[in-house]
């Protein structure tokens, strides 16, 4: 299968093509070449494992009444409605690097942390005040709207947050069961779970950072990139490789993804800033300038608080957050971000932290195809536009 042709099944990209050889930065985009790993396969077996998944375990609450229908099929739907896969698929190269063969059991247990992603996106919004995921009502917003449909009594929107935060919770039990149920044998379950429990801790922490950034109204690039650390670098891509190479008894390349997956992670995040405030709502399915509109302080905002002159500062600082916002006025702080050049700031430290993630890659102990997949995985995750 040409390369070009893997990329875009991954993710729906076309920027890449294949020219031989390892990937390298080049004018314009891109490209690089994945040899011999069917990244699109795997993925569908981790689509596979999570329909099989929600379907039982969906089955078990419509055992409990029918009252649990809607989150049964809330929680199905939302698992397998799309979703990059990122985590999984992290963990399972990780597991993969030092050589160690393909075993569906170790998919399985790899796609554990999918669910640890769900309960976060699920949390996410209901913190953020998002109406919108992937273009639909977030789930928040459906139990809201199943509460006025059914003229049930009491609040709509409370009702709403309550039953989102439970969904959330039941994903991050689902994450144990799944890894539980796996097959792993006990070993590798024993030695993964310092890294499960590390990966958890941390963005439960990184959310908290970015509650309180927002409360603090912080300016600081310093302190929003230990946000985008915590909330999304280290659980998306760090840990993954980490949960995978543990599976595989190979404590010894943690450094190594750590190198890897840290800056990798950050330009991650990078990225997602960007996106939440010009991306395209009908390939985010968030609306334009949702980030602004939530009063977000990424580092693109404290970037563009350290580059803007003061009277567009003061509009900035006025506009972040506020629940009414016009479009025209983000299209107006969108232009002052990109006037100052903090988009284009933040565009080249995201090219210079992938860069050096995939410097880290030149480790011998890393099987050549999985560095190729990982170098690949790396330009997926900074390039993306969703």
């Amino acid at each position: 299968m040409p390369e070009s042709v893997l990329s875009r099944l991954i993710f729906g990209r076309k920027e890449f093509n294949r020219e031989g050889g390892r990937a390298r930065h080049i004018a314009g985009g891109y490209r690089c070449a994945v040899k011999s790993l069917e990244l699109t396969q795997i993925r569908h077996e981790l689509n596979q494992i999570l329909a099989a998944f929600t379907s039982s375990r969906s089955a078990k609450l419509e055992q409990i009444g029918s009252e649990l229908t809607p989150v049964a099929k809330a929680m199905s739907d939302f698992i397998n409605d799309g979703g990059k896969r990122f985590r999984p698929l992290f963990a399972y190269l990780g597991y993969l690097a030092s050589g160690s063969m393909q075993r569906p059991e170790i998919l399985k247990a790899c796609t554990a942390l999918e669910l640890v992603h769900v309960c976060a996106l699920i949390h996410d919004d209901v913190m953020d005040g998002s109406d919108t995921r992937r273009n639909k009502p977030a789930i928040h917003k459906s139990f809201e709207a199943i509460h006025r449909s059914e003229n049930l009594n009491g609040d709509a929107q409370r009702f709403g947050v309550a039953s989102a935060i439970l969904l959330g919770d039941l994903a991050l039990v689902w994450a144990d069961r799944m890894l539980v149920e796996s097959g792993v044998t006990q070993a590798e379950f024993m030695n993964c779970q310092e890294v499960f429990c590390e990966m958890r801790d941390e963005l439960m922490a990184g959310q908290y950072l970015d509650v309180l950034e927002g409360a603090l109204a912080t300016t600081s690039v310093e302190r929003s990139l230990k946000v985008a650390r915590f909330k999304s670098g280290k659980y998306s891509i760090e840990r993954p490789l980490h949960f995978g190479a543990a599976l595989a008894g190979r404590n010894d390349l943690f450094q190594t993804f750590s190198n890897y997956g840290l800056p990798l992670g950050e330009a991650f995040q990078l990225r997602d800033d960007l996106l939440g405030v010009f991306g395209d709502p009908k390939i985010t399915g968030k609306p334009s300038g949702d980030d602004l509109r939530e009063g977000k302080r990424t580092v693109l905002i404290a970037t563009t608080m350290e580059l803007a002159e003061q009277s567009a500062k003061n509009k900035l600082q006025d506009g972040l957050g506020k629940q009414d916002i016009s479009e025209h006025e983000i299209q107006e702080l969108q232009q002052i971000i990109e006037g100052c050049g903090a988009s284009a700031k933040v565009e080249k430290l995201i090219t210079e932290l992938t860069e050096q993630a995939i410097s880290a890659l030149q480790d011998p102990r890393i099987d050549t195809k999985i560095a190729s997949a990982l170098e690949e995985m790396a330009i997926i995750a900074t390039q993306r536009s969703l």
